[in-house]
């Protein structure tokens, strides 16, 4: 079982920031927007992001975004309406911020609903790159409890020995044959997908650019077009405490965690 790292080596890479943010959403519409104690969400995952990386940037759609990014002194940049997803977006905003005179040695695409975001994460997903065999990498975290397996929603991972990614999927995996429910725990390790990616400037590039793959498609998980055409993807263990935040509902969680505290 891959260890779950608390300490992470220093070493002097260039990782820059983007999240994606749009204001249309059939869920949730003006998310990014949501009052959160006086401060747009879109703010807390800036701040939070900052704490742990070089240069981060809004990229959005929306110039009522670009404005309150703007209000509160942040970097934004406006990209084209029509991504079909986050990551073309975030594409097309490395792009434009390259050619402002940025330079980096990794992007990472963060989320822009998790205005709980933990900047301990940015930094352990961050730390694959010290590895320079590493193009690709995502958060996982260590399955705790059997309520935590079967989950609608989740996605889970399977990895090789040197904790690359073999298959994600939206079912449990791996599957335990003759071993009932209640114990799988006790007989094999199970990871949960994450949700947040880091990418070479040119492996983000080659990614957004490949067409849409059977698996992705089947599972509705885009991680896995880039393993079936042969790509690598190195996970990190880390055990989050964030809340993302994709309904009214999941706003008051949030809202209610930050009144505790």
């Amino acid at each position: 079982m891959p260890e779950i790292h608390t300490v992470y080596a220093y070493f002097r890479l260039m990782i820059l920031g983007i999240i994606p943010a749009r204001f249309a959403s059939s869920r949730f519409p003006g998310k990014p927007l949501a009052d959160i104690h006086g401060k747009p969400m879109i703010q807390w995952v800036y701040e939070r992001a900052s704490m742990a990386l070089d240069a981060v940037y809004v990229a959005t759609d929306d110039v009522r975004i670009v404005e309150a990014v703007n209000g509160f002194g942040g970097k934004v940049v406006m990209t084209a309406p029509d991504h079909a997803n986050g990551t073309t977006r975030c594409l097309e905003a490395m792009r434009l911020i390259l050619r402002q005179g940025e330079h980096c040695s990794a992007v990472i695409n963060v989320q822009g609903d998790e205005p709980l975001l933990e900047p301990e994460a940015l930094k352990a997903l961050a730390s694959a790159f010290a590895d320079p065999s590493v193009g690709f990498a995502t958060l996982i975290s260590p399955v705790r409890s059997i309520d935590q397996l079967d989950r609608p929603g989740e996605a889970y991972v399977v990895l090789d020995k040197e904790q690359n990614a073999l298959y994600f999927s939206r079912n449990t995996i791996p599957h335990l044959r003759d071993i009932a429910p209640g114990e799988r725990l006790r007989h094999h390790p199970f990871w949960v997908h994450l949700g947040m990616y880091a990418y070479r400037p040119e492996v983000l590039e080659a990614f957004a650019q490949l067409p849409e793959s059977s698996l992705e498609r089947a599972e509705k998980l885009e991680q896995n077009r880039w393993l079936e055409h042969g790509g690598r993807i190195r996970c990190l263990p880390f055990e989050s405490n964030s809340l993302p935040v994709d309904t009214p509902e999941d706003l008051e969680r949030v809202l209610a965690r930050l009144s505790e505290h």
